[in-house]
């Protein structure tokens, strides 16, 4: 078996990849690594989820195999996954559970872990984890009052609510928003922040059904959104994905303002207010050359990572850094949350446009992006894929070509079968081109696998 863990936790089809099995071994081998050796006290673990119909199956899986470790099982529902890393640290959680597949369509799901405090897990901790299964049968099976318990956490939402609302310094009383909750996990508790905070707030795609998660709406898909903001002349729209850990935000005349440029406002804003730990930003590899060029100019350092939210997260742990994101909006505030909170970005945001009083396509045009294309290859195998002699010198090619004038980034995605091919250059037809060619060596190369 390659390695189970992503970038992200463990994804797959629900109930083809990722069996009621599968999910049960993981909750069983995680409490192994996470707290079996330790029998100061009765473990617990937070368990949440977003409203796909196979997270009730997968929850009961993890929920018994939990238990059957001797964790008592605090389950919060439906909620995002920022607010199930939360309440595993102020519910003094050993461990913390999401089901969810983020972004990814229905029918796929998956499991995120977070250890105490809800911090997510490094590498070593999840190779232990797999190693474990590889032996399952063998953990130690309580018995009697030694089985774990489980109880329902109601006030989870309102509790987590609360938190966010402690970043805002006044209140957003002139903002009008529209946010595209993705029938998703933030469905509740982004509009309810949002109407706590003072904004007002237009709801759209936030009746989940558990089978319309994701389905042309949220942020990857922000067509809908772009309407609606213009329709109901609002100030901004912020698009959250399936468990809200993402935000994309909309100005008032339907531009998209991507992650790179509310990273770029929101260290402008925490710069100003003396936040910006070391006036340093991370993001990762992935992020526009434009980011880069615009934080020089404000004479804050870009630190860049790998690709992945937790290689941003190590970073911002290691060097007590304050800030630091995705261009998909994954973006981190170590001080309110220990992962991505889409939530929690957007009410930053709005709260730089109330303080400011400049729209948000004003404050986003401090980045001037680099035309660029990315073209995802649905492949059979994306490391075989992204390691192929042929892709290799066909993207050396390229960034021969392209000279000092753009670069090229080709890796395989942590979460699909998929090779990302990203070119970014002067002109968004050469970048087309170029990332054209590329993307039909790798479809050539896959289909001979």
């Amino acid at each position: 078996m390659g390695r189970l863990f992503g970038t992200d936790g463990v994804r797959g089809r629900a109930n083809a990849d990722l069996t009621p099995e599968i999910a049960m071994a993981v909750a069983i081998a995680a409490a192994q690594a996470l707290f079996e050796h330790d029998h100061s006290h009765a473990p617990v673990a937070v368990v949440g989820r977003d409203p796909r119909a196979s997270g009730e199956m997968l929850e009961a899986a993890v929920v018994a195999g939990l238990t059957s470790a001797g964790a008592n099982v605090v389950r919060v529902g439906v909620l995002p996954t920022p607010a199930v890393a939360y309440l595993t640290g102020v519910l003094d959680a050993d461990i913390g559970v999401m089901l969810s597949a983020s972004h990814n369509p229905m029918p796929d799901n998956g499991i995120k872990l977070f250890a105490a405090g809800g911090h997510k897990l490094p590498d070593e901790v999840e190779d232990e984890i797999e190693r474990l299964m590889d032996n399952s049968g063998t953990h130690r099976r309580p018995t009697g009052a030694g089985v774990g318990r489980v109880t329902d956490y109601a006030e989870g939402e309102d509790r987590y609510v609360r938190h966010l609302l402690t970043s805002l310094t006044s209140p957003l009383a002139e903002l009008k928003v529209v946010v595209d909750c993705a029938n998703g996990a933030a469905s509740s508790a982004a509009p309810e922040a949002y109407r706590r905070a003072g904004a007002s707030v237009i709801a759209i795609n936030a009746d989940p059904d558990g089978l319309n998660i994701n389905d042309d709406c949220g942020s990857n898909h922000i067509a809908q959104l772009r309407a609606a903001v213009v329709e109901h002349g609002a100030d901004l729209g912020i698009a959250h994905d399936g468990d809200a850990d993402r935000c994309i935000a909309v100005a008032a005349d339907g531009t998209e303002v991507d992650g790179d440029q509310i990273m770029a406002i929101l260290a402008l804003a925490m710069r100003d207010a003396g936040a910006l730990t070391q006036d340093t930003l991370v993001a990762t590899v992935m992020s526009n050359l434009g980011l880069k060029l615009a934080m020089a100019e404000a004479g804050i350092r870009l630190l860049e990572t790998r690709v992945g939210d937790r290689y941003v997260l190590e970073e911002l742990r290691a060097k007590g850094l304050a800030l630091g994101g995705e261009q998909s909006g994954h973006i981190v505030m170590p001080e309110f949350a220990t992962t991505g909170d889409g939530v929690l970005t957007a009410l930053c945001l709005m709260g730089r446009m109330e303080q400011t009083g400049k729209s948000l396509k004003e404050l986003a045009a401090v980045v001037r992006r680099l035309p660029q294309v990315m073209i995802n290859v649905p492949v059979l195998d994306r490391t075989a894929a992204a390691r192929s002699p042929q892709v290799l010198d066909a993207t050396k090619q390229v960034e021969a070509e392209l000279g000092g004038a753009g670069r090229v980034l080709l890796r395989p995605s942590g979460t699909e079968q998929l090779v990302r091919v990203m070119v970014e250059a002067g002109t968004q037809e050469v970048a087309r081109d170029a990332a054209e060619r590329i993307a039909h060596i790798v479809r050539t190369v896959s289909s001979v696998q």
